[in-house]
């Protein structure tokens, strides 16, 4: 059998971090964490891991994309604390940063890692109402700004900055299931065009002019909606497997992914990928969850963090779409 010097033309190289640009096929001895490694390409997509939060938790505002998302607020348990607590992910690891003003969890969040917007949400267990308290994040500090006009929690977000969002659908608990949608012009919240389908625990992604709304607790559960601005268009374009309280990529609205989530028989760790005209069930989530966090770019890049499993997890996960370099470890037994 030929050796791997004699098929690449080199021993294993030992290193003491992994390359930051592997290629295919290449493979090389971690000296750190004492690993073998290689690289290979993917051709439909994968989840592999990557840092876990600092603060395990559910029901968490998720924002930015796979090297660049924000996990704000949230609910841990046991013992069963509402979080004020903010973390960063660099790509790599979870960095703690400056706290909430005001501790909640069901909350909804849009914009990116240094200008973002918060709202929304509940602030007492088990959750009895709902709020309509906003907060800006400029990049090192939270900043109570103009309130919602209908206060919810389990309502869905998305935006550019901490100047412009977009803040739909969610519940109070009277109604149930909202369909208002808002606008936020980094001064006020105004009430625009309503979704088709009113809806909680929707999936999101885009920003405060292009949007979908993607899933939702009740009839709403495979819908897809899309945003032009002023109104809402329910797309012909359903989910394979409906469901509530998924996590999703945050700004293309052509190209995105929904993942986990809660389905008829529990936690699911179904990822569906949306091309611009459909929806097609590709890899589970490694780890089977609901009321996780979301965020990424498009559908070829995605980060899955936090979310319920039973007590809540810390537990993050990366989505490389087809095409992409993967990072393995091998083991010698």
């Amino acid at each position: 059998m030929a050796t791997y010097k004699e098929i690449i033309g080199t021993n294993v190289e030992s290193r003491s971090s992994d390359p930051s640009n592997p290629v295919e096929g290449q493979v090389w001895y971690n000296s750190t964490t004492g690993a073998l490694k290689g690289a290979s390409v993917t051709t439909s997509g994968s989840w592999s891991s990557g840092g876990s939060l600092n603060t395990g938790r559910a029901y968490v505002g998720a924002t930015g994309i796979q090297t660049a998302a924000i996990a704000a607020g949230g609910f841990t348990y046991p013992p069963g604390t509402i979080q004020d607590n903010v973390e960063q992910y660099n790509g790599t690891s979870w960095t703690e940063v400056a706290d909430l003003n005001t501790a909640r969890w069901q909350l909804a969040t849009g914009g990116t890692y240094t200008s973002a917007i918060g709202f929304g949400g509940a602030t007492d267990f088990p959750a009895g109402s709902a709020i309509a308290n906003a907060e800006s994040w400029n990049g090192s500090s939270w900043t109570e700004v103009s309130d919602l006009n209908q206060a919810r929690r389990l309502l869905s977000g998305v935006g550019a900055s901490s100047t412009s969002a977009l803040a739909f659908s969610g519940f109070n608990p009277n109604p149930a299931f909202y369909n208002l949608t808002e606008t936020w012009n980094g001064s006020s919240w105004t009430e625009v065009g309503d979704l088709n389908t009113a809806r909680r625990a929707t999936g999101s992604t885009g920003n405060a002019t292009a949007a979908l709304a993607i899933g939702g607790e009740n009839n709403g559960a495979s819908a897809t909606e899309s945003w032009n601005g002023s109104a809402w268009t329910t797309l012909p374009a359903t989910l394979n497997t409906g469901r509530g309280s998924a996590g999703s990529s945050k700004i293309s609205t052509t190209s995105a992914l929904l993942f986990g989530g809660d389905i008829e028989s529990g936690r699911t760790g179904i990822t569906e990928l949306y091309n611009g005209s459909s929806w097609t069930e590709v890899a589970d989530l490694s780890q089977v969850r609901r009321n996780l966090g979301g965020a990424g770019a498009d559908n070829s890049s995605a980060l899955a963090f936090g979310g319920e499993i039973a007590p809540t997890t810390a537990v993050t996960e990366e989505w490389l779409g087809a095409g992409a370099t993967l990072t393995r470890t091998f083991t010698t037994s």
